[in-house]
Formats: C-alpha cells, structure tokens, sequence
C-alpha cells in the first residue's frame, strides 16, 4: 500500500466509465485520495501535461503513475492484492454486446428531439455523442481485430455537428452488423490469450473484449438512466441488472453529486 506521507490523487471527468470504476476500486479498498476533476479542478490537467499524460483516468502518487482503465496496473501501484480474475467465455461477452447495441439502439431512438443535444451533468457532452460515443467503442474494437491499434484517440470520435438521430441511428446498426458478422466469421480461430494492441496497459484480447462489453454496457446504463431519470420517459424493453452480473464495471450510473 502507498505509504502514509504519499499523496494518491485520481484524476477523472464525469461520465468517464473507467474513472468511476477507478474512484470506486480504490473506496473498495479503503486507499484514500485526492479527487481532481480534469473539468472544474483548476490546474489538474496541467498537472497531468507534467507527467506526459494528457487522458484520464489516471491514478498517481508522486511522479510514479497507472492507467485507471487497467486495474491490475492501479492494483501494482498502490499494493494492492486483486486475487484470482474470473471473465465470462467470450461468446457470453459477444452476446452481450448484441444486447447492449440494440438497446442502445431503442433508447436513443426514445429521446424527444429538442432534447437529443441536451448536455450530461458536469460534461459537455450531449445525449446524442453519449449514443455516438457507445457504438464508437464497439467499432474500436472491431478495428483492433481488422489490425488498427487501439489509440488514445479511437474513443474520442464525434459526430459531426450536424449528425441527426437517423445518421447516428444508421452508424449503430452498421457497427451492430459488423460486429455479428465479424463474431460469426472470426470468433472460433481467435487467440483470445494474445495481448491486445491497446494504449492503456498490458491486456489480453479476452480482457479487450470484456472491457468493449462493460464499457459500452455502462454507458448503455446511462442512455437508460438519461430516460427514466433526467427527461421521465420509460425505457422500451429495459436492461435488467441480470445483464451486468460478473463484469467489472462501476456500481453507479452516473459520478454521485
């Protein structure tokens, strides 16, 4: 564990899926930290640009640093002992996926259109790029298996400004199509034990691919959440917990207030 006189700072912005799931794997674990929210803390990504780093999350103590989307990494850090790591077989993991991307699909095609460019608490990001940004995850691994690098950059593609429901609607059944064509075709001659060419850490194609379905999964958690709670609408054919069991993603939808 980090010694006592060793500041352990997260730095995060909300919305982030794996900067919640780093502030609550550290609360977990009873390591106490220094909060710095990259959009409101003044002077926390210029801390960041001191170290090299320019994404987030990331957790810190001194000059020494781990990516908060690999855990095991955070875990070196701090001292932290995970145990033994248990994922679901990746034909588990792709049929959630299929699910995610059709409710994603639903709920976006929910949302009143005056609202569709409405922003996320303390984001500037709009329901429509939260929907945008989704099925970019799952397209961003399908790159990775075409043999495209997973940069820091490939999630943090954008419609552009005038995209519409219809054309992000259009992207999410392209990306869900591909993808069950690329499960179908690829999935039995996959090494799932090869590591992955991803800029966070040192993971396996396996783990990549649970990250896809917990990522998208969280973030499909938030198009519902944007439904039901923020605009009062209920879910068409909602998502149950069910379908979050045994992945490693945040307790919480949304960063708490």
């Amino acid at each position: 564990m980090a010694g006592a006189a060793e500041e352990v700072r997260v730095y995060w912005q909300p919305g982030c899926t794996s900067c919640l799931r780093t502030k609550e794997f550290l609360t977990k674990h009873r390591v106490p930290f220094v909060s710095r929210n990259i959009l409101t803390d003044d002077g926390a990504m210029d801390e960041l640009t001191r170290l090299g780093l320019r994404s987030v999350p990331y957790v810190t103590v001194g000059d020494r640093y781990a990516n908060g989307q690999a855990l095991a990494e955070v875990a070196r850090l701090l001292g932290i002992e995970l145990g033994a790591v248990r994922r679901h077989p990746p034909a588990e993991l792709a049929r959630r996926i299929g699910v995610i991307l059709a409710a994603a699909q639903r709920f976006l095609g929910q949302i009143p259109q005056e609202r569709l460019r409405d922003l996320l608490p303390g984001r500037p990001r709009s329901y429509l790029q939260l929907a945008y940004h989704l099925f970019n995850v799952a397209d961003a691994f399908l790159e990775h298996e075409r043999g495209i690098a997973l940069v820091y950059d490939s999630y943090n593609r954008v419609p552009a400004s005038d995209a519409t429901r219809a054309d992000v609607l259009v992207y999410g059944r392209t990306v869900a199509a591909a993808f069950d064509a690329w499960w179908g075709a690829h999935a039995a001659s996959t090494d799932w034990a090869a590591k992955a060419d991803v800029y966070y850490g040192d993971v396996d194609r396996h783990e990549f691919l649970e990250r896809t379905t917990w990522h998208t999964g969280q973030h499909c958690r938030q198009l519902q959440w944007v439904l039901s709670e923020r605009l009062g609408i209920r879910p068409q054919e909602p998502i149950g917990d069910e379908l979050w069991i045994g992945l490693p993603m945040p307790e919480n939808v949304w960063d708490p207030a």
